[in-house]
């Protein structure tokens, strides 16, 4: 083959390799940004909605005691506590601070942050609840912020976060990944994959 043909082939394999590597880093891109633009749209609608309920992640009795001051100063709205204290012990809290007993809603089903929202988001749904408070501590609020998004997003319900103020770090990183994912599982599958997680962490 001639100096010609070798010209010839070493450019056809340029216009072949270059489309391709083209394609691939738009590919790249695309799963980068359509997140973060989903997620971006998402905290920029919480800004304007007028919650209908409040949800508060039980983890710690402070988040209790935080969650019925912040219910005493929105007297007109139900609040739902996922998890959390004894059952006795939450009611006791929002009576103490004036919180009308027919508003408030203790669910024990969940048994950790994925299910917080998977075993509640068709009952609110049911009530056509559409958006809502969420109240947890501030170092877990983005692992169930990124679980809420997705679960609580997939049936159109948009979160507000109140964080409630501590001293602790945020948690790592890979919590949240790996929650996310769950939360993935689950609108695919409809399982959380609660119990592998929790055979894992008790290694």
């Amino acid at each position: 083959m001639g100096l010609r043909g070798l010209l010839y082939l070493n450019h056809a394999r340029v216009r072949v390799h270059k489309p391709r590597r083209l394609k691939v880093r738009s590919l790249l891109w695309l799963l980068i940004l359509a997140p973060s633009l989903w997620f971006g749209y998402r905290e920029l609608k919480s800004y304007f909605v007028r919650p209908q309920a409040i949800l508060v992640l039980g983890g710690t009795p402070k988040r209790e005691n935080f969650a019925a001051e912040f219910a005493r100063q929105h007297p007109k709205i139900p609040i739902w506590v996922s998890g959390g204290s004894p059952e006795a012990y939450t009611e006791g809290v929002f009576a103490d601070a004036g919180v009308n007993p027919m508003r408030l809603h203790i669910d024990r089903n969940a048994v950790d942050t994925v299910s917080n929202f998977t075993t509640l988001v068709d009952q609110f749904r049911a009530r056509r609840i559409n958006s809502v408070y969420l109240i947890t501590s501030d170092y877990h609020m983005r692992r169930a912020r990124v679980i809420g998004e997705l679960v609580f997003g997939s049936r159109g319900i948009v979160l507000k976060p109140v964080p409630m103020p501590s001293d602790r770090a945020t948690e790592p990183l890979a919590k949240t990944v790996r929650d996310g994912a769950r939360a993935m599982l689950w609108l695919t599958t409809g399982h959380t994959g609660s119990t592998l997680v929790h055979r894992a962490d008790d290694r």
